[in-house]
């Protein structure tokens, strides 16, 4: 009757860890086909001290990384202003050669002052009536009154200088 009795309790031992068995498996296809409550994200220790050491790095940054953008805006506009002033250089050299040739200057001496060679005889024409004089004074006609020789123009400046 003992073995009856071990035997007994193996085999219902064995059908209670069956059902046991059965009920895990049940409530694990139940939990997989239920949907699940959003999870909720607790902030750690851990996740707060990264995030501290981000927002303070991107705060030190910010101002280094501000003035080395402007810095090298004003390295590019330095440069763009070397090269104009070497463009600038290598013009006025050019005109400082063409002023070491004697013809050059002769011929700039007939153009800006009015002279002429010796032999020859220089003409100027008159403009007929009083505006040309009055086209001097009005700032949008001073082109005109820059076609007058320069003997003119420096008298008519000194009889303005003498006008109340």
């Amino acid at each position: 009757m003992a073995a009856d009795r071990d035997r007994f309790s193996t085999a219902t031992r064995l059908r209670a860890l069956g059902e046991q068995a059965a009920a895990r498996v049940y409530r694990a296809q139940s939990r997989r086909l239920a949907p699940r409550p959003p999870r909720r994200v607790r902030l750690t220790g851990r996740a707060a001290v990264l995030a501290l050491v981000v927002c303070s790095l991107v705060v030190a940054l910010a101002y280094p990384l501000r003035q080395y953008i402007q810095q090298r805006s004003e390295i590019a506009d330095q440069r763009r202003q070397a090269e104009e002033a070497a463009d600038r250089v290598a013009e006025l050299r050019d005109e400082k050669a063409r002023w070491q040739d004697d013809a050059y200057v002769r011929q700039q001496a007939r153009e800006r002052l009015m002279y002429v060679e010796p032999g020859e005889i220089g003409y100027v024409v008159p403009d007929d009536g009083d505006d040309a004089e009055d086209a001097g004074d009005e700032p949008e006609n001073r082109g005109a009154a820059a076609d007058r020789p320069w003997h003119e123009r420096m008298w008519d400046g000194v009889d303005r200088a003498d006008t109340p």
